[in-house]
């Protein structure tokens, strides 16, 4: 097999990808503090055309060198908004008709492997998914706030994924199910 060129690959360009349909989810990231993992987080949020990002508390913000470093180049194209409060976050998503969604090992949460199950439950088919602080995880106050909170099972010795790859995995469970359904914004 041989590799293909970027030139055959059909990319868009910046102007073409804001004007591009997006899949209906959205991507808080609550006070995530590694600009790297930032950047990663809009790199897959480009690549599966992610409604927005909402960067919440000490999370970083474009224009910064470290974001454009692991973004290369998402973060001017992918929407973004900041907003000091999540909680003010979701609640601004929820009264937009997301059903908002905490990535985190919580009691009664949501297998990812169920995801079908969360999907089939909001019919107006927008989603919204937090990920949080490299520690601390998404904080409490916002997990009560959130409709639920999605789980991904883990098997070895951490009790954790880093937060950029557990967001690539949850946008692309997310767009293998919405891109299966045809549900679009």
């Amino acid at each position: 097999m041989q590799k293909r060129r970027i030139t055959e690959m059909g990319r868009l360009d910046v102007e073409a990808f804001r004007k591009a349909e997006k899949m209906p989810l959205v991507v808080v990231l609550d006070n995530v503090r590694s600009f790297h993992n930032v950047g990663a987080v809009f790199r897959t949020a480009d690549a599966y055309r992610v409604e927005r990002i909402v960067l919440c508390g000490m999370t970083a913000q474009p224009p910064a060198p470290e974001i454009h470093k692991t973004a290369l180049g998402a973060e001017d194209a992918v929407a973004w908004t900041y907003e000091a409060d999540t909680l003010t976050a979701v609640r601004r998503l929820k009264d937009e008709g997301y059903r908002v969604l905490a990535i985190e090992q919580a009691h009664g949460s949501t297998p990812l492997q169920e995801l079908d199950t969360l999907i089939d439950e909001a019919p107006q088919g927008r989603f919204a998914v937090i990920l949080g602080h490299e520690v601390k995880g998404v904080q409490q106050e916002v997990v009560d706030a959130a409709d639920g909170c999605l789980e991904l099972p883990q098997f070895g010795t951490k009790h954790s994924l880093n937060v950029s790859v557990t967001a690539g995995i949850v946008i692309w469970e997310f767009a293998k199910r919405i891109l299966k359904l045809g549900i679009r914004n």
